[in-house]
């Protein structure tokens, strides 16, 4: 049976860890984020995180519900942190742009956590102040809800995926990352036209593009096609 999360008001009640530290859920997250920096996911335990802390490894249970708690808890804060970076201005199609962009950065800051993260629904406030404004935007545009739920959907699957997309190439060893970004100069510029003529003759663009986000493009194809989307509906 797993162990019960301890109200926050007895939480607060307890003494200091053995490094002068009073715990908290947003200390322990922001542990968790370093950790995850330093040794990547398989890093993430409780013997680890309780030492970081200077605390006992059981630690963790008394706030959240076992590390998948936590990991619930480190994806609202990477989500949640987009809204700190953004501010509406009133222009819809604008200020998803500018949220979007956001999102996919907020999870870049932090590879391993978006990896870890990105696939999950936390149901905790920060994320859900997130599709509350994001909803809000589209509604307040004009788009009906079924419509609002449609352009919803996307946009924040398309921000997710691309932030743990882009998060795996940076994750891998910076000696990793630079092999795979060379390889369309040192392999696909050097395909002769005989055999593939097609990459040979877009070998150029193809290295000039490859090595950066498709997000951004991606993004503005979504936000375009949902704004024709309004503009018919209200013929």
């Amino acid at each position: 049976m797993p162990k019960k999360v301890v109200p926050e008001a007895e939480r607060r009640r307890r003494r200091p860890t053995r490094q002068g530290t009073v715990l908290s859920e947003r200390l322990i997250v922001e542990t968790a984020l370093r950790i995850l920096r330093e040794h990547g996911r398989a890093g993430l335990t409780a013997r680890r995180l309780g030492a970081a802390l200077g605390a006992d490894p059981s630690t963790v249970y008394r706030y959240f519900a076992g590390l998948d708690g936590l990991t619930r808890a480190i994806g609202e804060e990477l989500i949640g942190r987009a809204l700190d970076n953004w501010t509406a201005t009133g222009a819809w199609r604008a200020d998803l742009r500018a949220l979007g962009l956001a999102i996919h950065a907020s999870y870049l800051a932090h590879p391993e956590a978006a990896l870890l993260t990105a696939s999950r629904v936390t149901g905790r406030p920060r994320e859900i102040e997130v599709d509350e404004t994001i909803l809000g935007i589209l509604r307040g545009a004009g788009f009906g809800d079924p419509d609002a739920v449609g352009v919803y959907h996307a946009f924040i699957d398309l921000a997710l995926a691309f932030a743990a997309l882009d998060a795996g190439a940076l994750a891998v060893t910076a000696e990793a990352r630079e092999t795979d970004e060379e390889m369309w100069t040192s392999t696909y510029a050097r395909l002769p036209s005989a055999t593939h003529p097609h990459i040979a003759a877009t070998a150029r663009l193809l290295a000039d593009r490859m090595n950066h986000s498709a997000y951004p493009v991606l993004l503005d194809t979504l936000l375009g096609t949902a704004q024709a989307r309004l503009a018919t509906a209200r013929k």
